[in-house]
């Protein structure tokens, strides 16, 4: 990421704080809302209600239009309901991480209006984003631009680094992720991020898209052929679903599925290396990235700072650090690619973490606007 790009996701520059004042004249009223806009799902969390646990929306992050049949309106589905219901035309806008034109931002922003309307999120918030850590100003301009035009986060609206947000359930309960020293690893859907931390300032941000969870969902589709000698062609949606329901790096298991043959009829088979052959390679490639290519850079540039962050725990978040078991098997070959013992940590649910902390963070903001 280039500096001034890394200086806005670290700071919220591409934010806005609104000095509006609440319908009931109280600032204490602004609800607390976590944002994160992925690549393949789009998680929300806000406060429940009556005091309740926090409420977590997730979908994915896409949408679909069509003509109401009596009117001719042009109408939106958006999520798991859009992808099951118009596969030929669903469109995913946020492949790269951000929307990449104008097209993409406006698609963006009218899938984000439809999931605020749909859950009746409300207009006088406190919004705070987490956002990638990508090297593409047109692709932040665009984001801005949708959560600019969102109706949402009347009281104040900022956006920290993903993987900052990410961190901060791994930590404990509260905020202390802003007060540590330490090393963050996001293993996404479209990249693989490391980042360092000071006290929340983010340093030496790093990012690549050779390594990333859509790659292996490919090598599982890729793999599935081979093991299967042709006889099964699986889309990588179907090979994002073996991922996430049986890649296990403690217990996996051998698994069937059936398909229907193009003539009738259907045929049963037997998946036993496709998918942990291929999320066994993509951690090699991410240890490897890891080790070789961002800790390099960060003891080029912060060396104090890489010796304080590795005897801290190294924190994963992301869809990837949802496998079981990964967390370990990321702990025990980084130890042996760098000779030394290395600890690493995760939320509960990884995927959803930055969307927790982000609403942490708004939550405490709020409190101080």
């Amino acid at each position: 990421m280039s500096d001034d790009a890394a200086d806005d996701a670290s700071t919220g520059d591409q934010s806005e704080s609104v000095d509006e004042e609440s319908p009931a004249g109280d600032a204490e009223a602004a609800v607390p809302i976590g944002v994160k806009l992925g690549s393949t799902r789009t998680v929300i969390s806000v406060p429940g209600a009556r005091g309740t646990e926090d409420e977590i929306i997730r979908t994915l992050t896409c949408l679909a239009t069509y003509e109401d049949a009596l009117t001719g309106e042009e109408k939106v589905l958006y999520g798991e309901e859009a992808a099951a219901e118009y596969p030929d035309r669903v469109q995913f806008m946020l492949r790269s991480g951000l929307p990449e034109d104008e097209d993409r931002a406006e698609l963006t922003e009218t899938f984000f209006q439809a999931l605020i309307d749909q859950n009746d999120l409300p207009e006088y918030s406190a919004v705070v984003y987490a956002i990638p850590t990508i090297d593409n100003p047109q692709g932040l301009e665009n984001l801005s631009s949708v959560i600019e035009g969102s109706s949402i986060g009347k009281r104040l609206v900022e956006s920290y680094p993903e993987s900052l947000c990410g961190a901060i359930p791994a930590f404990g309960d509260d905020l202390e992720a802003i007060d540590e020293i330490f090393l963050a690893v996001n293993m996404g859907s479209t990249n693989l991020e490391a980042s360092a931390y000071r006290r929340g300032e983010q340093l030496a941000p790093f990012t690549t898209g050779a390594v990333t969870g859509n790659e292996v969902d490919r090598m599982i589709a890729n793999y599935v052929e081979e093991e299967t000698q042709g006889r099964v062609n699986i889309d990588t949606q179907t090979a994002r679903e073996y991922k996430e329901e049986h890649a296990d790096f403690v217990d996996f298991e051998p698994f069937t599925d059936i398909i229907q043959q193009p003539g009738g009829g259907s045929h049963e088979f037997t998946i036993e290396r496709s998918v942990m052959d291929a999320v066994d390679e993509y951690l090699d490639d991410a240890v490897e990235e890891v080790a070789n290519t961002f800790l390099p850079e960060l003891a080029n540039d912060y060396m104090k700072v890489y010796q304080l962050a590795l005897d801290r725990p190294i924190v994963l978040t992301g869809g990837m650090a949802c496998i079981p078991g990964i967390v370990e098997e990321f702990e025990r070959r980084l130890s042996e690619e760098l000779n030394r013992e290395i600890e690493a940590i995760a939320a509960d649910q990884p995927d959803i973490a930055p969307t927790i902390g982000a609403q942490r963070i708004a939550e405490r903001l709020g409190e101080n606007a």
